[in-house]
């Protein structure tokens, strides 16, 4: 886990002497781009992928997800791992990652552990015009709703901005897809780790980043591969 834990680290990316930002995304794709199967990214990943998901969880601030991903992934909060105890405390960081969801309706079922009983209080990320009685159904469940959007929804910058003015500069993204492509879009994602999954399912399926296409093709440089039982794991940054 150190190894990974080294091969994974963050960019310590400052700007005047002040931390900034840095938003990787960590997803799975089968060879014929399907992202998930039957609903899920479980049956198309593995072990060695679970370690890296693990990993990545373990040296984020924040792990940032849509709100259909939540419902259908049946989210609960990041734990704490003591592999990462020390790294992390020397980080300045708590003893497990915040889990921000992205939502614009708020239609969420607030009795589950994610709002119940994280380690740190769940985030939820919405826009200025969110139903006012859905936020304080959100605040009394305990979660911290954090405006980032002028409208319904959420406008990605403005999230990125939000969480690090929180504090939160070390970001993950765990799709689902609508929301990595919306940060795709927007040109606010930083780093791709992309795990290769050798397998085939046809089918309708989502790809990894869904919504409108860029006007024109984001360029990313593959920075380091790893491989296991044929699972390839690729870590891409922006040129």
């Amino acid at each position: 886990m150190d190894e990974l834990a080294e091969a994974y680290a963050y960019p310590e990316a400052v700007t005047g002497g002040v931390p900034v930002a840095w938003l990787r995304a960590n997803m799975v794709s089968t060879l014929d781009g399907a992202a998930q199967h039957d609903g899920k990214s479980q049956p198309i990943s593995t072990a060695a992928d679970m370690r890296i998901f693990g990993t990545l969880r373990g040296l984020a601030d924040v792990v940032v997800v849509g709100a259909e991903t939540v419902r259908q992934e049946g989210y609960r909060p990041a734990r704490a791992r003591a592999e990462f105890a020390e790294r992390r405390e020397a980080a300045g960081q708590g003893p497990a990652p915040a889990i921000a969801v992205v939502s614009a309706s708020l239609e969420l079922d607030f009795s589950l552990p994610l709002f119940t009983s994280p380690l740190v209080p769940t985030l939820i990320l919405t826009g200025a015009a969110a139903a006012p009685d859905r936020i304080a159904t959100a605040e009394k469940a305990g979660a911290r709703v954090v405006v980032a959007g002028d409208g319904v929804g959420v406008e990605p910058a403005r999230a990125v901005r939000a969480l690090a003015d929180l504090g939160f500069t070390r970001l993950l993204t765990e799709g689902g897809p609508r929301l990595l492509g919306q940060f795709v879009a927007a040109d606010v994602l930083d780093e791709l780790c992309l795990t290769v999954s050798p397998m085939l399912t046809a089918g309708d399926a989502q790809r990894i980043a869904g919504g409108p296409s860029v006007a024109v093709p984001h360029r990313f440089a593959l920075v380091s591969l790893l491989e296991e039982e044929g699972f390839l794991f690729g870590r891409y940054q922006r040129t």
